[in-house]
């Protein structure tokens, strides 16, 4: 069983931009997005995957991701992704021993940045940059299957 715990924070600084190591492309579109499972497809670069996702306190979620092929992301994202689709600069940074991603919005969802902590157990510790802000790991807003179907720039709050 693939298991996928992560956390997930709004941002107080720009700072972690002087930290980035690598920046990713990406395109995303939803197939399915109900509440409590999503199956996506994702392009970024020369790569193309599908993945579906369970959750049921936004932390901890059941995740299978498979490669497939371009034509046929390109062909879902067109013809059966929900709209509007997902765009995104992905940055990646190390703090201590982790691994952050921080996902920067554009299209709909532009002004949204929010950073993304992947952890081997639900308490493990893990070291708070000086930019990290208030958590959202269980707010359903900020999911990217929830994104797709209320974009942030409809948002009446947190902005």
């Amino acid at each position: 069983m693939a298991v996928e715990i992560e956390r997930k924070f709004l941002l107080v600084s720009e700072d972690w931009r002087k930290q980035v190591e690598k920046t990713l492309e990406m395109q995303q579109g939803y197939l399915s997005r109900d509440a409590q499972s999503s199956v996506r497809v994702r392009i970024s670069g020369e790569r193309a995957d599908i993945n579906i996702k369970s959750t049921r306190d936004g932390i901890y979620r059941l995740e299978y991701e498979y490669p497939i092929p371009m034509e046929d992301a390109l062909e879902l994202m067109k013809h059966v992704a929900h709209r509007p689709l997902i765009e995104k600069k992905r940055h990646i940074l190390h703090v201590g021993r982790h691994c952050w991603e921080i996902d920067e919005f554009f299209g709909e969802n532009q002004g949204l940045i929010v950073a993304e902590v992947e952890l081997a157990a639900r308490d493990e510790p893990y070291e708070r940059p000086d930019w990290l802000g208030r958590e959202v790991s269980t707010d359903a807003r900020y999911y990217n299957s929830n994104l797709s179907k209320l974009p942030y720039k409809y948002w009446k709050d947190e902005k």
